[in-house]
């Protein structure tokens, strides 16, 4: 059995050795120290950077403009066509002292014209009403059930207005109420732009029936219905000036001269 150890002794007192011991640690560490090494350097493409100045004097891209709006189907009356009529024969020229008739788009003054017709439509009715009562026509019958006559009523207008019961007074703005409420009704419903805003005439009323049961208006030509038209915004305007005279009268003593004593 010595002979054996001394054997192998002999074969592996290399392996052993102080030397080989110190290589094969250095070898094994190889692996390990590779891990601890710089990455190796690659070279990338750098994007410049701008200046400001560069940066605004580069062109930018023009957006793409947002499509035009439809132009409307209808096509309002414009305020040429308003303004020829009626004519300015008493001023010689358009009496416009505040500029309303600058104001806005062909659909404002379409408005304006429309709602001076309606007014003096009114007026003209207040004034005749005030005069034909104060002249002492007067309904027959009873106002009310309790007993009111149309005849008890006062010959003066405002007198006449503050014997009206109240009810009576609801009941007559109610009426206007319903025929300004119907008359947009019946326009807007045609289809045929015969509204005063979509290139129908200012003033017009399409109620069936209401101010020309007849149909006397369509026997008249085109001629006559502007001359018609021009008439009566003229009336309208001097029933305008007669009522606030009337009332001015009524209400202020001495506010109207040449008045005839009472």
């Amino acid at each position: 059995s010595l002979g054996v150890k001394a054997r192998i002794y002999t074969k592996y007192k290399n392996l052993f050795h102080p030397q080989t011991m110190k290589l094969a640690l250095l070898l094994a560490l190889l692996p390990f120290s590779s891990a601890f090494a710089p990455a190796a350097f690659t070279p990338r493409t750098l994007t410049p950077l701008r200046s400001d100045a560069a940066a605004a004097a580069e062109p930018e891209a023009e957006e793409a403009a947002p499509p035009a709006p439809a132009a409307p189907a209808y096509k309002c009356i414009t305020k040429a066509e308003i303004m020829s009529e009626p004519n300015c024969l008493e001023f010689g020229s358009v009496w416009d002292p505040l500029g309303l008739a600058e104001l806005g788009s062909d659909e404002t003054l379409a408005w304006f014209r429309h709602a001076e017709v309606k007014h003096g439509r009114v007026a003209m009715a207040a004034f005749t009403g005030w005069v034909a009562v104060g002249m002492g026509a007067v309904l027959p019958g009873d106002l009310t059930r309790a007993g009111l006559h149309f005849a008890d009523i006062p010959k003066q207008g405002l007198a006449a207005w503050d014997a009206t019961p109240g009810l009576g007074k609801v009941q007559m703005l109610i009426l206007a109420g319903l025929i300004e409420f119907h008359d947009e009704i019946f326009a807007s419903k045609r289809g045929d732009n015969k509204h005063y805003l979509r290139g129908g005439i200012p003033g017009k009323n399409h109620v069936p029936g209401l101010y020309d049961p007849f149909g006397l208006s369509s026997r008249r030509s085109e001629e006559e219905l502007k001359r018609g038209r021009a008439v009566e915004i003229k009336n309208g305007r001097l029933a305008m000036i007669g009522f606030m005279g009337l009332y001015a009268a009524a209400t202020i003593e001495g506010s109207v001269p040449l008045q005839p004593l009472p």
